[in-house]
């Protein structure tokens, strides 16, 4: 996922939530995980690749038209 720090002010939890729910399938805790909180992600395939950059896509189009509905003009320009 390509990170837009210029659009990091307009993101919601509900956002975030999101993509913690897709990919938290490929959590596998340790079996201490409950005492040290330590576990590892698993590898993606290229299927769940190609899904995170849809949602990414997705997220990135939603976020900016928040930007630009709140009226902030330097958050609607295209990235390069």
């Amino acid at each position: 996922m390509k990170l837009r720090t210029d659009l990091l002010k307009h993101l919601t939890v509900e956002d975030v939530l999101e993509e913690v729910i897709a990919q938290n399938h490929r959590f596998k805790p340790e079996p201490l995980f409950s005492r040290t909180g330590v576990g590892s992600l698993s590898s993606a395939s290229t299927k769940e690749r190609a899904s995170e950059g849809r949602r990414s896509t997705a997220l990135i189009r939603r976020v900016r038209k928040r930007a630009a509905e709140s009226g902030k003009p330097n958050a609607a320009k295209p990235s390069r």
